[in-house]
């Protein structure tokens, strides 16, 4: 069960006792119904990821069972130099609330560490909010951030509470933050120093405590150079930065991702196979991996589609 518990006494007390017990969330009346419904809403998220967590971690221990290896929790697979390197820089930032920049390719996996940096925190029990920049179109991106108040334009039609607000507590991952447009990325910075914003079309100050861990596969400090990226913004996201190497630099995880991906989605799948050829893994070992582990990832359901007997073989990939 999901429990968030709501008391007009509401003592630091109280809300420990409920947190010991088990609940996710105090809310302490009177407040303003859009506040509930955001709570409700990341509470139903939360016992998604959470029932997603374990039939992952059940996947990941048969796997374990089957291939006699261990893998990250978090997805991050390889023994690899550079990702032994990831993982323990990971391993020392998350226990703090520093702002990290997580840089790479496309297809790097780079939303997987935040997700390791905000599951491995003192924050872990609160929200982790995801948001793609790229994906918004700029007229919406400030009010899918901060928020809107009812008209503040046309189809506001009533309080809208931002990715920040949501995020209150927790992790805020901003996705492709090199797309972020100069006329935003001024509040950000403001939110990012001060800790407080005001909504779309609203005059109060609105105070929140998150930790914001920010991605791109762009260069941003040659954005900072030609003026499209502000450099006092930069600084305040590059405070530690993490570099995900490309697949390409680390030939040697390819067998063991290709394993992992093998023993995720083969079950979903229907499928019994178990393993890949030798000369299949060969195959998959002298790619360049342009789209990198999400490339093989794809690879390798194509090939669970093809297969017809326990191993990938070459006509398979």
């Amino acid at each position: 069960a999901t429990v968030l518990v709501v008391s007009a006494h509401g003592t630091i007390a109280v809300a420990l006792d409920a947190m010991r017990e088990g609940a996710i969330d105090f809310i302490e009346k009177p407040f303003p119904p859009e506040v509930l419904r955001a709570r409700v809403e990341k509470a139903i998220e939360i016992a998604r990821e959470r029932r997603g967590a374990r039939t992952a971690r059940a996947r990941a221990e048969a796997l374990e069972q089957d291939l006699g290896r261990e893998h990250d929790p978090h997805g991050l697979v390889g023994a690899s130099e550079p990702m032994r390197r990831v993982l323990d820089q990971i391993r020392k930032v998350a226990p703090t609330d520093a702002t990290v920049l997580v840089l790479g390719e496309s297809g790097t996996g780079k939303e997987l560490v935040a997700r390791a940096l905000h599951d491995d925190s003192p924050r872990r029990d609160k929200p982790f909010v995801s948001v793609s920049c790229a994906a918004i179109p700029e007229g919406l991106l400030e009010s899918e951030l901060f928020g809107h108040e009812r008209g503040a334009f046309t189809g506001a039609i009533r309080r809208k509470l931002g990715r920040f607000e949501l995020a209150h507590e927790g992790t805020l991952f901003l996705d492709e933050v090199g797309e972020i447009p100069p006329s935003i990325q001024v509040k950000l910075l403001r939110v990012l120093q001060e800790r407080r914003f005001e909504r779309v079309g609203g005059e109060e100050t609105v105070e929140v405590d998150v930790r914001v861990v920010s991605a791109t596969n762009r260069d941003l400090a040659g954005m900072v150079k030609a003026g499209r990226f502000r450099e006092d913004l930069f600084y305040r996201l590059d405070v530690v930065p993490i570099a995900l190497p490309p697949l390409r630099e680390r030939p040697g995880d390819v067998d063991e991702l290709a394993r992992y991906f093998l023993g995720r989605i083969a079950p979903r799948l229907g499928r019994a196979v178990k393993d890949f050829a030798p000369e299949a893994l060969e195959l998959l070992r002298r790619h360049r991996w342009p789209g990198n582990v999400r490339e093989l990832e794809n690879v390798v359901e194509q090939a669970l589609v093809f297969a017809d007997g326990p191993v990938v073989r070459p006509e398979d990939l």
